[in-house]
């Protein structure tokens, strides 16, 4: 018998395919937007670097990139996370030459100019459960050999990291000053570090010895900041204005204003400029709904006047009024 070879019978005979053998669609990847908190972590560069300047009228700055001293301008975003000491801080708290690691995005011209994080050295080696484990010391030339490794040594991240010290260099263990001469082999050291204008020299400003030392730091900083959000108030972004009504996305470095938040809290808001301070005085009102957007929070005030000088994409600053 012939076969009758068809179509029908190729297709037949071919391959399924279902869908879910089908490629999805590429994801689109966020576009950081005026207004809107986003931070495309599809598409970011995190280098090491050395900062050069600092504006805070404007939130720029520049820093050399210690891969290839490239010197790279920034924007700050005005919901970046600065984070100094180990914990949360703002721009002004940030020294000229510090190392940290600077995280960028791009503009609409493929520029990468957008910042949304400065994390210094303490915040890293922190938050990661990391030190340098000192593997040899020149006690001549001031210098330490380490190896950069996780809290029990299951990842390595760097060997051979040479940690200068010099007449500025402060040391500090338990909590109380401590000297060069204290640092023995084997010991486990965290640093707040600065370059010296190219390369990946580091030169320390601070070593502490144990970790009792870098969390005493990282308590006086967040008693600073915590001062400062209650002083100068809590950021965030206006997301909306009618009538007498605003709502506002305030940014997590405002917890200490977040966290005393209830329906019915009367408290002060006032529009602020590309510095985030105040553009005009501050007017009352109460809370209507507070909530939780992403890792901010969201809140809609009713004013005692018109929210007309509260205009999206704007930046305000929000303090809960004293009893």
């Amino acid at each position: 018998m012939k076969l009758i070879f068809t179509a029908f019978t190729a297709l037949a005979l071919a391959p399924t395919c279902s869908a879910a053998d089908t490629p999805a669609p590429a994801k689109p990847i966020p576009v950081i937007t005026p207004g809107k908190v986003i931070i495309p972590f599809e598409k970011m560069r995190r280098p090491w670097g050395e900062l050069i300047s600092l504006d805070l009228a404007t939130r720029t700055g520049k820093f050399r990139s210690e891969s290839n001293d490239e010197i790279v301008s920034f924007t700050v975003m005005p919901y970046a996370e600065l984070l100094h000491h180990a914990t949360l801080g703002d721009l002004q708290d940030f020294k000229v030459g510090e190392r940290a690691i600077f995280r960028l995005h791009v503009n609409e011209k493929e520029e990468w100019v957008w910042l949304t994080y400065i994390q210094d050295e303490m915040n890293m080696m922190n938050g990661h459960k990391e030190y340098f484990y000192v593997d040899q010391i020149d006690t001549a030339g001031g210098k330490l050999t380490c190896t950069w490794a996780n809290f029990d040594k299951s990842f390595v991240r760097e060997k051979n990291v040479v940690i200068e010290t010099d007449k500025d260099t402060r040391f500090w263990k338990a909590g109380q000053p401590a000297k060069f001469s204290d640092i023995q082999a084997g010991d486990k050291l965290r640093t707040k570090t600065h370059g010296v204008g190219k390369g990946k020299t580091r030169v320390a400003w601070e070593v502490f010895l144990d970790d009792e030392s870098l969390l005493k730091f990282q308590a006086e900083q967040k008693a600073v900041h915590a001062k400062r959000v209650l002083e100068e108030g809590a950021p965030g972004y206006v997301d909306a204005s009618a009538g007498n009504q605003v709502t506002l996305t305030l940014f997590n470095e405002g917890e200490e204003q977040i966290k005393r938040l209830k329906q019915g809290t009367t408290v002060r808001v006032a529009p602020a400029g590309v510095d985030r301070k105040p553009t005009a005085a501050p007017v009352t009102g109460k809370v209507v709904t507070v909530g939780k957007n992403g890792r901010q929070a969201q809140v809609m005030l009713a004013l005692d006047v018109s929210a007309e000088k509260f205009q999206p994409p704007g930046i305000a600053r929000l303090w809960v009024a004293e009893k």
